[in-house]
């Protein structure tokens, strides 16, 4: 099998209570024979057991591991993950991801384009759905087109947390993470940024095909959501979609982060 090493990347997982987890994306990194200049595990505050268990998997995988008193939020484990990096590149994954044996050979292909696009910010790999306004670029990927004014409000995650690959000077261009709220209310925020700063990204058409997200019972999802925002009824999904077109488009003329 190849080896693929990845001298201009940062490793960067953003890790809560789900050691195991952690285990399992290492682990599927080594699988691949794929390594990084840097591996950064950015912890926000977990349990003792799981700092001790990922403690021993440190000898094992030698990354760097960032620790917090307490649990500050997804905004400042993300902030203080990125800010350590050293490489100019920097691929984000949490810890409940693993990468498909077709990652490599198509990641080589996203270093390769953001070293000859410099204006290029974000190579993402993977999303629930496609993003909404997408023009052909080439490598099986597609440049992320930013229209305002159009009636798909999922326009609004041009950026998304979900794996990407970013300069490590992303929060130099696009602000930090707000701290101190929810999780989905800090990557909202970021969302809301990069457009107004007028990001720059790729879309990787076979989105499904790079990463899969596992969740287990053991290790479930720590991200919770309201259940209005999830409801399938069909009044409440069309008022909140009315709300969510016109919130949208407000934020992105007007919001100012504070």
């Amino acid at each position: 099998m190849n080896q693929y090493f990845f001298s201009e990347v940062t490793l960067l997982i953003t890790h809560y209570n789900r050691s195991a987890s952690l285990e399992r994306l290492l682990n599927s990194f080594a699988d691949l024979n794929c390594s990084f200049n840097e591996v950064i595990v950015s912890d926000d505050g977990s349990e003792e057991a799981h700092l001790t268990y990922i403690k021993q998997l440190q000898n094992r995988f030698k990354f760097k591991l960032l620790t917090s008193e307490t649990n500050f939020g997804l905004g400042h484990n993300l902030n203080k993950g990125q800010k350590a990096a050293t490489s100019a590149l920097t691929l984000y994954v949490q810890e409940d991801f693993v990468p498909t044996s077709k990652f490599p050979g198509k990641f080589q292909n996203a270093v390769r384009l953001m070293d000859e696009d410099k204006d290029l910010d974000v190579v993402r790999f993977y999303a629930y759905y496609a993003y909404p306004y997408l023009r052909p670029f080439k490598q099986g990927y597609s440049e992320m087109l930013i229209k305002p004014f159009q009636l798909n409000y999922t326009k609004i995650y041009a950026y998304s947390d979900h794996p990407h690959l970013r300069r490590s000077s992303f929060l130099s261009k696009f602000g930090d993470y707000a701290e101190g709220i929810k999780g989905d209310r800090t990557e909202y925020r970021m969302c809301v940024s990069f457009i107004q700063k007028k990001g720059k990204g790729l879309f990787y058409n076979d989105f499904g095909s790079l990463f899969t997200q596992v969740n287990s019972e053991v290790e479930p999802s720590t991200m919770s959501r309201s259940n209005l925002s999830q409801s399938r009824n069909l009044i409440i999904k069309v008022v909140r979609d009315i709300y969510r077109q016109a919130k949208y488009n407000y934020d992105i003329l007007f919001f100012t982060q504070k």
